[in-house]
């Protein structure tokens, strides 16, 4: 068996970065997070790095904005994963420029962990995220990187617990609003999934230089297939108002952030069906669950359980 691969993290502590960290540990990887010395002492952050150090996850320290500090933690590992939030997707031009200077580092994955970007059809304000996504995998490419992109469609504990219900803590009871005609097929994957398999992903030689997609069979759904789930579950019918496409894009223009952004990445989705409808060909990309069936996925269906 090969070494693992050293993996530096740069994002560790955000959203999905604490679920991939803490699979790559899990898995035997030497795990780096690089941190900023003022987040070691964040209370907020306080479980995540106690947390971390009891994985054995070694905390470097630096800052993206300092080209030395990242230059240097990057000469120390073998892989970079970027789970940067979305305000710093852009600044990923210096992960970039890093790796580069560094010289030794045999797969980038930049921050992406959601729809495809290059076979998007979004609205404002998702449209310009997905844009700078799609930017930065284009840089990587000109500088000649080795890569992985992660598809992992939509983070099941953001869109589950509410069934995707704008500001709703927990799924309807009684009414249910639906984007469009509730047809188009999306799908989910628990946080701890995505990084199990992001972190399979690591060492494969299958998946250099393509768009890994996160398809596990038993977790897609179309808005109406959702529905008809829980009210099995609850045993209860639910009274389904349906949104038609030109309300939603009226809706989207006249939401607040980040609510907008929320339901462009909706009608991205739910109305275009922008998770399934394209076939991923072996040219471009692979499908996670068939090439690690031994990974046991948390489907919709128990997910939603805890929620009965």
């Amino acid at each position: 068996m090969a070494e693992k691969s050293k993996i530096l993290f740069i994002g560790g502590t955000g959203y999905i970065g604490k679920f991939i960290v803490e699979a790559s540990a899990k898995s035997g990887h030497p795990t780096f997070v690089l941190i900023r010395e003022s987040t070691v002492s964040d209370p907020t952050k306080a479980t995540l790095i106690e947390n971390f150090k009891n994985h054995g996850v070694t905390l470097v320290y630096g800052d993206l904005y300092d080209h030395g500090s990242l230059v240097k933690a990057i000469k120390g590992v073998d892989v970079v994963i970027s789970t940067v939030g979305h305000m710093q997707l852009a600044d990923q031009t210096k992960i970039i420029a890093a790796i580069k200077e560094a010289g030794n580092v045999k797969r980038f994955f930049p921050s992406e962990f959601g729809n495809d970007v290059d076979r998007v059809h979004a609205v404002e304000p998702a449209k310009s995220a997905f844009a700078t996504k799609a930017q930065i995998r284009r840089a990587v490419e000109a500088e000649g990187i080795p890569y992985t992109y992660v598809s992992s469609n939509f983070f099941a504990g953001y869109f589950l617990p509410s069934l995707a219900q704008p500001g709703a803590t927990s799924p309807p009871r009684d009414k249910v609003v639906i984007l469009g005609d509730g047809n188009p097929k999306a799908i989910f994957v628990k946080e701890d999934d995505i990084g199990t398999f992001t972190i399979k992903a690591v060492d494969d030689p299958r998946t250099l230089n393509k768009v890994l997609y996160l398809r596990p069979p038993a977790n897609i759904y179309s808005f109406n297939d959702l529905v008809s789930l829980w009210e099995k579950k609850i045993g209860k019918t639910l009274e389904r108002i349906y949104v038609p496409e030109e309300q939603v894009l009226k809706n989207i223009e006249e939401a607040p952030i980040p609510v907008n952004i929320v339901l462009a990445i909706g009608h991205s989705v739910f109305v275009k069906g922008d998770h399934t409808n394209f076939e991923i060909e072996p040219s471009f990309g692979m499908e996670a669950s068939l090439l690690y069936p031994d990974v046991k996925y948390t489907t919709v269906e128990e997910y939603l359980d805890q929620f009965v």
